[in-house]
């Protein structure tokens, strides 16, 4: 993977959590630097690591599913990309809660697997993982921060648009790979 394609990865991942971040901005009384940070920081090191859980864990099956690493890569990608952007069109409730009938505290929600299943395509490329996961997690920084302050600011308008375009960033990511293995 080259770099740009690293860095439209990073953006998409960081989507959800601008979505997130606006959702807590929006719940401010006031804004801080310091409390953007503290958001920024808790979102990007947690979309750091979770991609490296998930290459190590990739790796160990590296060897045995290489011929298909392009479809593991588009599929995984593309489905991440389209829980995304449907997740975008769901109505929530005064407290930021989501409607959805599997909604439950027992439940596993895709937001909290989604880096980690992103870090199995890299696994399967040229990829330095520490790089990418340190340009992953400032990316998430960043665009969470910038997230908290339009929350704040603007209100929840931006939220599922944001999840829709980091849905439309995986999955074009994924049909690159796809079209660069099939080319």
């Amino acid at each position: 993977m080259s770099l740009i394609e690293i860095v439209a990865l990073a953006v998409g991942l960081s989507m959800d959590a601008f979505a997130v971040a606006v959702c807590v901005g929006l719940k401010m009384r006031k804004f801080t630097i310091r409390s953007a940070l503290v958001v920024g920081l808790y979102f990007g090191l947690f979309q750091a690591g979770m991609p490296v859980i998930g290459y190590l864990v990739a790796m160990q099956l590296a060897s045995h599913v290489m011929a298909f690493a392009p479809w593991i890569s588009f599929a995984v990608l593309a489905f991440l990309g389209v829980r995304m952007m449907a997740d975008s069109f769901k109505k929530e409730d005064a407290s930021g809660e989501v409607f959805s009938p599997n909604n439950s505290d027992a439940s596993v929600s895709h937001k909290a697997i989604l880096p980690l299943a992103v870090g199995a395509p890299l696994a399967f490329f040229n990829v330095n993982i520490a790089q990418a996961a340190m340009l992953i997690g400032a990316t998430t920084i960043v665009i969470s921060m910038c997230g908290v302050k339009i929350g704040n600011l603007f209100g929840s308008r931006f939220k599922s648009k944001a999840e829709f375009l980091g849905g439309v960033i995986l999955i074009g990511i994924g049909v690159h790979i796809l079209l660069e293995h099939l080319l």
